[in-house]
């Protein structure tokens, strides 16, 4: 079934774009959502007339996510866990934790955007992580992990 996406959808595209999904998926999920409008002739004329406004929008996100991606990649996280002698975690440090983290500094960013090698982080020390922003924007997160005191 063909779509036309009324605002950005992870994965399959951008506000304005025509896509091809299954039918099952823009019935039950996309247009209850408001996420996708049926491709048809009235529609397409109706994102023709938004055109112009679609366009500023993609060029502010871009903008917006150049300048987020520099802030972010000048940030250090610091956790403070448990840790064993050998420098390995009693837990882990996954992406809802450096999303939260995140958050106390100010960054709206959802959890799922987050890229942990390896799902979680495990060890002490210095760390990545890659932030996917918008589009082709990838921030790199530095995080350290030092043991705590107690």
């Amino acid at each position: 079934m063909r779509v036309i996406l009324n605002a950005d959808v992870v994965g399959l595209g951008e506000e304005g774009e025509v896509r091809e999904v299954k039918a099952g998926y823009a019935r039950n999920y996309l247009i209850p959502q408001q996420l996708a409008l049926p491709h048809t002739s009235a529609n397409v004329r109706a994102i023709e007339r938004r055109a112009a406004e679609i366009d500023l929008r993609r060029k502010q996100k871009r903008t917006d996510a150049a300048s987020l991606k520099e802030r972010i990649e000048g940030e250090l996280l610091v956790f403070e866990v448990a840790a064993g002698e050998t420098g390995k975690l009693f837990g882990s440090i996954s992406n809802a934790n450096i999303a939260a983290e995140l958050d106390k500094l100010g960054y709206r960013i959802e959890r799922r955007r987050i890229d942990v090698p390896g799902h979680s982080l495990r060890t002490t020390g210095e760390h990545s992580a890659a932030v996917r922003l918008y589009d082709s924007e990838v921030a790199t997160l530095s995080i350290r992990i030092d043991p705590s005191q107690s």
